[in-house]
C-alpha cells in the first residue's frame, strides 16, 4: 500500500439496505407504546387544552394510528418534560441497537467496501531479465512514481525467477514461445517499483517446469510481493490471493486461457494428488467461413483418403488396425456441445485437420470457454468477494492472436459475469499491445494493457531457442539468439501502452487516468524495453488509438495535458 492511509469508513446506507444485505426490522411496538404513554399522560394533565384533532403516530409496520389528542398546556409540558426525555433517550438507544444489528452479516456479502478515493494503479505484461530500479533515471522514477501513488498497484510478471547456481530443474520441452527468466533480485525490483500484486498464470511460468514455479514463489514471498494464478493444486491456483492494506483487504483471482497444456493445473481424486499449474480456463475454437469457403473445405476432405476409402471386409486377425482406426476416429470427432440442437444442419459444419469450421456470415474466430472452468472461475470470485472488500480479476489472453487490437468474443461475456458475482475491475494482458476499456456497472475493463517491461535481454538461452532461431551455439550467442527473437515484436504498439490509475467512490469508479508510456524502443538491445512517460506528440497518438479501441464499449476518453480521463456517468 502506497497511498495516504485511509481508516474504517462505515458502510453507507446503501450498503446496509442492499440486496444482499440481511435487514433486520425496527421493533417499534415498545417505543410505540412508550411515546404513546408519555404524550397521553401530557394530554391528560390538568389545563390541557383540546384542540380537537387526532394524534398521528406510527404503530408496528407502519400502519398509522388515530385516537383523541388535546395539546398540553406550558405548564402541563414543563411538568412533564423530563419524561419525554427519558422517552426520546430510549427512543434514540433502540434506533441505535437496531443500526448495529442491520449490518451483522449473516449471509457472506459482496459489497465493495473500501474507502472514498480507494486508487488501483495497473499495469500489463512485465517481461524483465535484470533489476532497473536501482539505476533508474530521472525518466524511469516519474513512472515509479505513479506506481508508488496507488493504495494497490498490479502487474502480470511474465517469466521465472530462478538462482541457477542452486537450481535443481531445467529448461522444459514444452514452453510458451520463450525461456522467459529472470536473477531472484528482480523479486525486489518489483517490490521497489510499488507493485504489491502480480499475477502468474500465463504461458511463461512454467518453461522452467515446476521446480521454476516454486522458486518463483519463493522469492516474491520473501519480497512481500502478493502472487495469484498458480499453485500446487487447481484449488490453490484458482483460489483468490490476498492483500491487507490500510484501506482494506484486496483480493485478486489470475487467470490464464492462453499457456502450455502440460502447466494447466488439475483436482485431485481420493487416491491421486492434485496437479500443480496454473489456473487455466480451457477454451474451444470454431472458424467461421463463407457458405462458399465451406464448401470448397469440404471438397478437399471428401477428396483426402480416409478409413473409408480402405478394404471394408472384416478381418478377423485386425485386431490392431481396428483400434487404430477408433483412436483416429476419436481424435477427429467432438462431442456435442450441451444445448446443441441435433436437427441442425449436418451440412453448416465440419471437422478439418482437428479444427472446427462453421458457415457465418463473414470469416472469423468463436470461442466457448470450458463449463467447468467457468463455474469454477465464478465461484472463486464470488469466494474471494466475500472475504475482501475489493476483487481484481486478471487474465492472460492471446486470443484470438497476438495480432488482434479487438478482445476474443467470449471474453466481454465472462468478465461482466464476474462483475456480476462481485469483481471490481478485470484488467487483462497477454498480445502485448492495448486493447479496448470498457466501463460496467460501474467497474472498469481493461481487455489489454500492453507491455510495462519488454526486455528481449535474457540470459541463460536453452538450446532449443539456438535450434529455433537456427544460432549454432558453438559459434553464436545469447545475443544474437535474443535479437532474432525481437524481430517477431519489432512494431512499435508493441513498445507502447499506458498506466491506469483508477479511483472509486461509493464501490464504483468515478475517474480513470491514463498515463501514456514508451518503451524505448530505439535503444540498443542492452537496455530497450524500459518504460518512460511517452513525449506529448507520441502520448497523443497513443491514447487517440486507445479512444478508437474503446469507442466500440461506449467508453468515452478525454486527452488533457496529454493523460487520458476516463469520468463515468452516473
Amino acid at each position: 500500500m502506497h497511498g495516504s492511509g485511509l481508516g474504517y469508513q462505515a458502510p453507507s446506507r446503501d450498503t446496509m439496505h442492499s440486496a444482499n444485505s440481511p435487514s433486520v426490522r425496527m421493533p417499534r411496538p415498545m417505543i410505540v407504546i412508550v411515546l404513546a404513554h408519555a404524550i397521553s399522560d401530557l394530554a391528560c394533565h390538568p389545563g390541557g387544552a383540546s384542540l380537537g384533532t387526532d394524534r398521528l403516530f406510527l404503530a408496528p409496520r407502519g400502519r398509522v394510528m388515530s385516537g383523541s389528542f388535546r395539546f398540553p398546556s406550558p405548564v402541563a409540558f414543563r411538568r412533564s418534560l423530563h419524561r419525554l426525555v427519558l422517552t426520546a433517550c430510549g427512543f434514540i438507544a433502540v434506533s441505535t441497537l437496531h443500526a448495529q444489528e442491520s449490518v451483522f452479516d449473516t449471509v457472506a456479502t459482496r459489497e465493495t467496501s473500501v474507502p472514498d478515493g480507494f486508487t488501483v494503479v495497473g499495469v500489463g505484461d512485465v517481461i524483465m531479465g535484470r533489476a532497473v530500479t536501482v539505476e533508474a533515471d530521472h525518466e524511469l522514477e516519474q513512472v515509479l512514481g505513479i506506481l508508488r501513488g496507488g493504495d494497490v498497484t498490479f502487474a502480470n510478471f511474465e517469466g521465472s525467477l530462478i538462482d541457477f547456481t542452486t537450481f535443481n530443474g531445467f529448461a522444459q520441452a514444452e514452453y510458451g514461445g520463450a525461456y522467459h527468466v529472470a536473477p531472484p533480485e528482480v523479486a525486489d525490483d518489483l517490490r521497489n517499483m510499488g507493485i504489491d500484486f502480480v499475477n502468474l498464470a500465463n504461458n511463461h511460468i512454467m518453461d522452467w517446469g515446476l521446480e521454476g514455479m516454486r522458486e518463483t514463489h519463493r522469492h516474491l514471498e520473501r519480497a512481500g510481493v502478493v502472487h495469484a494464478g498458480t499453485g500446487e493444486s487447481l484449488g490453490l491456483a484458482r483460489g483468490p490471493a490476498y492483500l491487507e492494506t490500510v484501506a482494506g483487504r484486496v483480493a485478486l483471482v489470475g487467470i490464464a486461457s492462453s499457456c502450455t497444456a502440460l502447466s494447466r493445473a488439475g483436482p485431485p481424486t481420493p487416491k491421486v494428488p492434485g496437479r500443480p499449474g496454473v489456473n487455466a480456463l480451457r477454451l474451444s475454437r470454431t472458424t467461421l467461413v463463407t457458405e462458399t469457403m465451406l464448401t470448397n473445405l469440404r471438397e478437399v476432405l471428401d477428396a483426402l483418403p480416409g478409413p473409408e476409402d480402405e478394404d471394408s471386409e472384416e478381418d478377423e486377425g485386425s485386431d490392431e488396425s481396428d483400434e487404430s482406426e477408433g483412436l483416429e476416429e476419436s481424435e477427429e470427432d467432438e462431442e456435442p456441445e450441451e444445448g446443441d440442437d441435433e436437427d441442425d444442419d449436418p451440412d453448416d459444419s465440419l471437422r478439418f485437420m482437428g479444427q472446427s469450421f462453421k458457415a457465418g456470415d463473414v470469416p472469423a474466430f468463436t470461442y466457448e470457454g470450458n463449463e467447468d472452468d467457468v463455474a469454477g472461475i465464478l465461484r472463486s470470485v464470488r469466494e474471494g468477494k466475500q472475504l475482501s472488500d475489493f476483487l481484481i480479476l486478471t487474465q492472460h489472453a492471446h486470443e484470438p492472436g497476438n495480432w488482434s487490437r479487438q478482445p476474443a468474443d467470449y471474453l466481454p461475456t465472462l468478465v461482466r459475469s464476474a462483475i456480476d458475482e462481485g469483481a471490481d475491475m478485470f484488467i487483462g494482458h497477454g498480445p502485448h499491445q492495448l486493447r479496448g476499456i470498457e466501463i460496467y456497472e460501474g467497474r472498469p475493463i481493461f481487455y489489454s494493457l500492453g507491455n510495462f517491461i519488454f526486455h528481449d535481454n535474457l540470459t541463460p538461452v536453452p538450446y532449443a531457442m539456438f535450434e529455433r532461431y537456427d544460432v549454432d551455439p558453438r559459434e553464436g550467442t545469447e545475443g544474437d539468439v535474443n535479437a532474432a527473437m525481437g524481430e517477431g515484436f519489432n512494431n512499435q504498439p508493441n513498445f507502447e501502452s499506458v498506466i491506469t490509475a483508477s479511483r472509486f467512490e461509493g464501490g464504483r469508479v468515478s475517474e480513470i487516468r491514463l498515463y501514456p508510456i514508451e518503451l524505448r524502443q530505439e535503444n540498443r538491445l542492452a537496455n530497450r524495453g524500459v518504460p518512460r512517460l511517452a513525449p506529448p506528440e507520441t502520448a497523443d497518438r497513443i491514447l487517440e488509438r486507445l479512444q478508437e479501441l474503446s469507442a466500440p464499449f461506449g467508453t468515452d476518453i478525454e486527452i488533457e495535458d496529454h493523460v487520458g480521463v476516463i469520468r463515468p456517468e452516473g
